[in-house]
C-alpha cells in the first residue's frame, strides 16, 4: 500500500487561510467501522483527521472493495466536494476511532469564490491531494489485479 503522505492543510495553506477555514470547522468523532461516505454519494463536506486512521476504498465489481490508502492525522479526507459534480469517487471508513475537523463544502466553496487568494490556495492543496490519490489508486489496483509485476512498471 502507498505510504507517501499528502501535504497537510498546515503545510499547504498560508496561516491566514488556515485560520479562516478553522473558524468554520466543527469537531466530530467516528467510531471504528463507521462508513464516513460511500462512493457515488453526494460530497457535501470534508474532514481533516485529528486522531485515528481512515481507510479510503474503491468498489471493484465482483470483488471486495480495495483499500487504496490509509489516512492519518492532519490528512484531508475527501476532495470530491471541490469539483463538480460533487460526488464521492472513493468510499471512506474509520479504521480506528477517529476525531476530525469537519467542514461544510458549500461554505468553503463560497469563501473561495469571495477570496480568490484563498480559493487558489485551497485548489492547489486539494489538487495535490487529488493527484496523489489518483496515483495511489492506480498503483494499488495494479498491485492487486494486474499480472505479476505489472505494478512495478509504473
Amino acid at each position: 500500500m502507498i505510504t507517501t503522505r499528502t501535504p497537510s492543510m498546515l503545510q499547504a495553506l498560508p496561516a491566514e487561510h488556515r485560520q479562516r477555514l478553522m473558524r468554520i470547522a466543527r469537531e466530530v468523532s467516528f467510531s471504528q467501522g463507521t462508513r464516513i461516505f460511500e462512493e457515488g454519494g453526494h460530497a457535501d463536506r470534508f474532514w481533516i483527521v485529528r486522531t485515528g486512521t481512515v481507510e479510503l476504498d474503491m468498489h471493484v465489481p465482483g470483488r471486495k472493495s480495495a483499500v487504496i490508502e490509509m489516512l492519518r492525522p492532519n490528512e484531508l479526507v475527501g476532495w470530491s466536494w471541490l469539483f463538480g459534480p460533487h460526488v464521492w469517487h472513493l468510499g471512506a471508513e474509520a479504521a480506528t476511532p477517529v476525531r476530525a475537523y469537519e467542514f461544510d463544502a458549500e461554505a468553503v466553496r463560497t469563501m473561495c469564490r469571495e477570496d480568490p487568494a484563498l480559493g487558489s490556495s485551497v485548489a492547489q492543496w486539494v489538487g495535490e491531494v487529488l493527484a496523489h490519490r489518483l496515483r495511489s489508486s492506480r498503483t494499488r489496483l495494479l498491485d492487486l489485479y494486474a499480472p505479476y509485476g505489472a505494478g512495478s512498471l509504473v
